[in-house]
């Protein structure tokens, strides 16, 4: 693991304190002076590259054949017989209904290619962080892009709907993508208490910042297991808009000794692939904070009516502070 001490913490400083200096230091010249801000040429070609017949034929990171994730999640992942049988409604269980809706501006999905040239797709959230650029989702989405990996198109679109872009595309940034090494090095079973991550975003084609373009949620670390009441936030695969469910979460511990851990439990129905790195949401004042992502437990749940999250605790905490400070990311133990 990598250090903990004053090298990082100084390097956090840092960049929190460039990142709250006025804007009119930070911005462009022309910019500053009343001309148009720079285009991202980056954003521009994922812009033309990400049409909307591409982002409609788009799959779940956690479904098909070619899926990245070794194992899915949401209703199709494998698992032992005897975890299957209680990683589900219990009897006479409540399941709070889902519904579609236009989507909120804080929650997206990412785009991609993968290794065989077909979109993919995975829920996020933007958090609210000093450079304004920073989007939470799941380790088991992210896993495939942090270091020198290929990006293959990675970009995340705020509240997509319906083939549609209101806010533009937000590249990803070359080492821009923060996935826990104890996730690399315990795998997603093992490690499904690590199964959550940070991507650092680029302008979009309109050179504007992610954060100020659409707001952001307050990440939430060290609450406890039970909240009331959650709303929950996901893209299915397939799907042209966002559904949403309120419920509440509470504590799961886990017998499975191949996935240990406890997590927070939700149930809502309708959470299938695709919404994996979804927002777990809790009221918070101007807004909303997140306390939890769809992963974690079996890649986020066996069933669509069952979903699960990484507990939300001080390494959450430790891994927003290194990709607000740009260190260098964890990569898979070769």
């Amino acid at each position: 693991m990598r250090s903990l001490f004053r090298p990082r913490a100084a390097r956090a400083a840092a960049a929190i304190a460039a990142a709250l200096l006025p804007c009119a230091v930070l911005a462009p010249v022309a910019a500053a002076h009343g001309g148009l801000t720079p285009v991202n040429p980056v954003a521009v070609r994922l812009d033309a590259y990400w049409s909307a017949d591409r982002l409609t034929a788009a799959l779940p990171v956690d479904a098909g054949p070619e899926a990245d994730s070794a194992s899915t999640g949401q209703g199709t992942g494998s698992v032992s017989a005897a975890s299957a049988d209680v990683d589900g409604p219990r009897p006479g269980e409540f399941i709070p209904p889902s519904h579609s809706f236009e989507g909120m501006p804080q929650a997206g999905t990412f785009f991609w290619t993968d290794g065989s040239g077909a979109g993919r797709t995975c829920s996020g959230s933007v958090v609210r962080s000093p450079g304004h650029d920073l989007v939470l989702s799941a380790g088991h989405c992210l896993r495939g892009y942090s270091g020198a990996s290929p990006r293959r198109n990675l970009a995340f679109v705020p509240q997509y709907h319906d083939g549609q872009k209101p806010f533009g595309v937000f590249p990803v940034r070359v080492n821009g993508v923060y996935v826990p090494q104890q996730y690399y090095d315990r795998g997603e079973h093992a490690g499904a208490e690590y199964d959550y991550g940070f991507a650092v975003t680029e302008t979009n084609q309109d050179g504007k910042r992610l954060e100020d373009a659409t707001g952001g949620v307050q990440l939430l670390t060290g609450t406890g297991y039970w909240h009331a009441p959650v709303r929950m936030v996901g893209y299915p695969g397939g799907a042209e808009k966002p559904v949403e469910c309120w419920s509440r979460t509470t504590r799961w511990d886990s017998d499975d000794p191949a996935e240990p851990g406890s997590y927070p439990r939700i149930a809502c129905d309708a959470f299938v692939d695709g919404t994996s790195g979804g927002p777990m949401l809790v009221p918070w004042p101007g807004g909303w904070a997140v306390i939890g992502i769809i992963g974690g437990y079996h890649t986020g749940g066996h069933t669509p009516q069952i979903s699960y999250s990484a507990y939300f605790g001080k390494n959450v905490r430790v891994l927003y502070g290194d990709a607000v400070a740009g260190v260098r990311p964890a990569n898979p133990t070769p």
